[in-house]
């Protein structure tokens, strides 16, 4: 199964220290390598990665990586990364002939959760988003988490920054279709901005956005100096491969 990584954005609260969110380091293993080598341990083969900001950069360092992992990856360009997240999305689905695995490149994931997503897949869904319903777990920032409301059959109600009630904080990991990146283009249809959550609410409205709860696996989103510090003290203990690898 391919993976598809969103690697375009700025990274504005991070740029205090980095140049570039992807290839910040944890740890000395730039946020990128972690989330390849961690596809990589969870059976993926192919890696399409999304850049924009820094690009050249980037895919620099992702032409090294390739040689030293067991992965293809294929860089991929967003004309205007300044643009919401939801057209990296179609730009990435657009090298994927089916389904794959969906990360954020500031994201960091046990390889468990990756691999229940790449298996969850049915007709009766068009994504499958990874929640993780300790909403208020230390290593959440609440001022920018992405909330997730869930029916009784576990599927999205709505997903966002500024719901008004939610069960769930979105992890930033996803098993999509090909129905996603048409989802995200049907909402820029009716005047949505083209974020990712316009085009999960959009199936989410249809029945269609389901959900794999990942119980006690580890995940953190690295988006400022307050979570990379705190990622520095605790990647190293729970993805030990990619930092042994590194």
């Amino acid at each position: 199964m391919d993976a598809v990584i969103i690697a375009a954005g700025y990274g504005s609260r991070l740029a205090s220290l980095s140049p570039s969110k992807p290839l910040t380091p944890v740890c000395g293993v730039p946020l990128i390598e972690i989330g390849i080598r961690q596809a990589a341990a969870a059976g993926i083969t192919r890696v399409v990665v999304v850049t924009g900001h820094k690009a050249d950069d980037v895919e620099a360092f992702l032409a090294d990586l390739s040689r030293r992992v067991a992965v293809a990856i294929e860089p991929v360009r967003v004309a205007d990364w300044s643009k919401p997240n939801g057209y990296s999305v179609m730009a990435g689905a657009s090298r994927c002939a089916g389904d794959y695995l969906l990360m954020m490149a500031d994201h960091m994931f046990d390889s468990a959760i990756l691999g229940a997503l790449s298996k969850v897949g049915s007709e009766t869904r068009d994504v499958t988003l990874g929640i993780d319903r300790q909403t208020e777990s230390p290593l959440i920032d609440p001022d920018d988490a992405t909330w997730v409301k869930t029916d009784a059959n576990g599927f999205i109600s709505a997903i966002g920054k500024t719901i008004p009630e939610w069960d769930a904080v979105d992890c930033g990991a996803f098993l999509a279709t090909p129905r996603l990146a048409e989802a995200i283009a049907a909402a820029i249809d009716v005047g949505k901005s083209g974020s990712l959550s316009d085009g999960m609410q959009w199936l989410a409205d249809r029945g269609r956005a389901a959900t794999c709860d990942i119980g006690n696996a580890w995940w953190m989103d690295v988006d400022d100096p307050r979570a990379l510090s705190l990622a520095e003290e605790l990647a190293p203990r729970y993805l030990t491969a990619a930092f042994a690898a590194g």
